[in-house]
């Protein structure tokens, strides 16, 4: 089976419609697929509810869909760096469900591994637990969280081979992994592509059987976030 495609398009194709959910790997600016993000913009799909750690910035990562107005919704568990996201929440035009981290990214692996639900405590008595089912286990309140199963994942990684086994550098490994695993289909955006064999199985972070499809992108922007400070007079 063939699981490399000759561009980002062409990998989207056939695969994306409107109203899907859609998981998106990275976090901050880290580990993103922007040449997939770019291609699902120029799709033109609509009514997307996606499933994020962050919503990226205003004229990066996810922020572009946000631009076009393509996503209704965002599953997400910080999203401070996006003016636009600010906006459109405020005005009432983009529903939004927080997660704590942590549990976002369990309720990706529970999706990945076929759990339906699991228990937790992070968010018992705050509004992360509104609606939700709570249950005693020896004496501790927990709360019921519901996995993510999306319909397509977006991922970013280093390197893959043919067959789609994947290494991820550093720490844009992030989400991507967990988000790689719960989806229905996954597209994977790379640097290299080398043969199936030319990995040391030791060396493989995420095995091909999770990857449907395969994009090369050889020169990623890789934007840095750099913290910067107010100047004071005087200083």
């Amino acid at each position: 089976m063939n699981k490399i495609y000759p561009s980002a398009a062409a990998a989207l194709q056939g695969i994306m419609a409107d109203g899907q959910l859609i998981a998106v790997g990275g976090f901050g600016l880290c580990g993103i697929p922007e040449a997939l993000i770019a291609a699902l913009r120029d799709s033109g799909v609509q009514n997307l509810t996606a499933i994020s750690n962050n919503a990226g910035v205003d004229d990066f990562g996810l922020g572009i869909l946000l631009q076009t107005r393509q996503i209704k919704k965002m599953i997400s568990s910080y999203v401070g760096e996006n003016k636009e996201f600010e906006r459109q929440y405020l005005a009432g035009e983009l529903a939004l469900e927080f997660t704590p981290q942590g549990t976002l990214a369990e309720k990706l692996r529970a999706g990945g591994a076929g759990i339906p639900a699991f228990f937790t405590k992070t968010g018992v008595g705050t509004l992360v637990a509104e609606g939700k089912e709570l249950r005693e286990f020896d004496g501790e309140t927990y709360v019921m969280e519901r996995s993510l199963v999306p319909d397509v994942s977006l991922v970013k990684a280093h390197r893959a081979d043919k067959s789609g086994n994947l290494q991820f550098r550093y720490t844009s490994r992030n989400f991507n992994p967990a988000v790689a695993m719960a989806g229905k289909v996954c597209v994977v955006e790379v640097e290299e592509i080398v043969e199936t064999g030319d990995m040391h199985p030791d060396s493989v972070h995420l095995p091909g059987i999770y990857v449907h499809r395969i994009v090369l992108n050889k020169h990623p922007e890789k934007r840095i976030e750099k913290r910067t400070i107010t100047e004071k007079a005087g200083v």
